[in-house]
């Protein structure tokens, strides 16, 4: 503990030797500043003897996203996913909604709450939501395509859930998007096509509703990333949909992800339905930084990592990612990679359970796994939520430092 030098016997004997009542007020005077420096000096160099004392293995040394000391906030470092500095590895699952379109002002809000302390139980760190399922309730549109306005209830609900989350320690990748927006012959649907075949009234979109959503949310630690899209392949593929090309498309990801990245520290990606539109091996990456950053000529125009989906229907074509790495699976690019979206019930015919999956994905390198899950109304529980927990308790005593690094 450091000392206060007043003490200091050639000071005292100086002291003594003033006779004068005028420089006694002086050398006070002086002896308190220097106790007062001193002082100051020990507690810089108690801060850096704490930092120095940290676990270098702990720290990245290049981050992406937020980097406040004591934030729960996901950052990326290299290829893993991180907090304060631990790598976290994606436990988690989809949620995707209680009844379809819960935001509107209409969600319940007990039973999220019920929910989110039901996945904490069973050590599921993260879970995507969709903010909202097929473009009805929530943002309005004029028969042009342009966005007129916000459902201002949609706000409100977006509140609660994320102060939910934070409340239980999960994180939550909100969906913005889906390809259920622009599937006919849903009335808004060929409003949702004009918007996004349209570099002007997807820009307005971005302007008014993505940055809206940054800077409302920006501070919510437990907002794991934004995924703008869900699959958008088959809005490319399917005529109900439109049939857009991926130059709309990537352009709309790209600025959706630049406005995030100008007004947040969120992580962002797309949820990519097949890997052909994942991978420079098959039809090109078209959520590339190369592609999104020349088509919106932004900088900020990237995904921060890459979620693809893969149900078993696609082994044929594809091949079958349980026992590869992304990279061999076709994800060549630097980034952290998660499977967003897979069966969770599928185990008699790739014969391996949703555990022997969980435990294949880690050890072959991917950052995370997220299965479906819809909720039941009749069993008010999640789909086969019984091989979920399973699996997820698994993981928790295999890599518990890796599931809640937050801790």
């Amino acid at each position: 503990m450091y000392r206060c030098p007043i003490y200091d016997i050639r000071i005292i004997a100086m002291l003594r030797k003033l006779k004068t009542i005028f420089l006694l007020p002086l050398s006070a005077m002086l002896l308190f500043s220097a106790c007062s420096s001193n002082s100051g000096a020990a507690k810089i160099t108690g801060k850096e003897t704490d930092a120095s004392s940290k676990d270098d293995k702990n720290k990245a040394t290049e981050t992406i996203g937020h980097k406040s000391e004591h934030s729960a906030r996901v950052s990326i470092a290299g290829t893993d996913f991180v907090v304060n500095g631990r790598t976290l590895w994606i436990n988690g699952v989809n949620t995707p909604w209680q009844k379809w379109n819960d935001f509107t002002g209409n969600m319940d809000e007990e039973f999220w709450d019920n929910e989110f302390a039901r996945l904490a139980g069973d050590n599921i760190n993260c879970t995507r939501i969709w903010l909202n399922c097929n473009g009805e309730g929530i943002i309005r549109l004029d028969n042009e395509g342009n966005i007129t306005g916000i459902n201002e209830k949609h706000w409100d609900n977006l509140d609660r859930i994320f102060k939910l989350a934070e409340k239980h320690k999960i994180y939550v990748m909100p969906t913005f998007l889906s390809f259920d927006h622009f599937k006919e012959p849903k009335s808004s649907a060929g409003k949702w096509q004009a918007l996004i075949s349209d570099k002007a009234k997807a820009d307005k979109y971005a302007e008014k509703y993505v940055k809206e959503f940054c800077t409302r949310y920006a501070d919510e630690e437990y907002i794991f990333a934004i995924d703008i899209m869900n699959e958008p392949d088959w809005v490319y593929e399917n005529e109900e949909c439109g049939r857009i090309g991926w130059e709309q498309l990537s352009y709309f990801f790209g600025k959706c992800a630049a406005v995030i990245h100008e007004n947040s520290d969120i992580l962002v990606t797309v949820g990519i339905g097949i890997i052909k539109y994942n991978s420079d091996e098959y039809e090109g990456n078209k959520v590339s930084d190369e592609y999104l950053r020349k088509l919106t000529d932004d900088s900020k125009a990237y995904l921060d990592f890459y979620s693809t989906h893969y149900y078993n229907w696609q082994k044929p074509w594809f091949g079958f990612p349980w026992d590869k790495s992304p990279y061999e699976f076709g994800l060549k690019d630097k980034k952290p990679c998660i499977i967003g979206e897979t069966h969770n019930d599928d185990g008699a015919e790739i014969n391996m359970t949703l555990t022997d999956k969980y435990k294949s994905v880690y050890e072959n390198g991917w950052n995370g796994i997220m299965v479906w899950m819809q909720f039941t109304d009749s069993d008010y529980v999640w789909y086969r939520y019984d091989l979920t927990q399973l699996a997820t308790n698994a993981m928790a005593e295999l890599i518990p430092e890796k599931i809640h690094p937050y801790d």
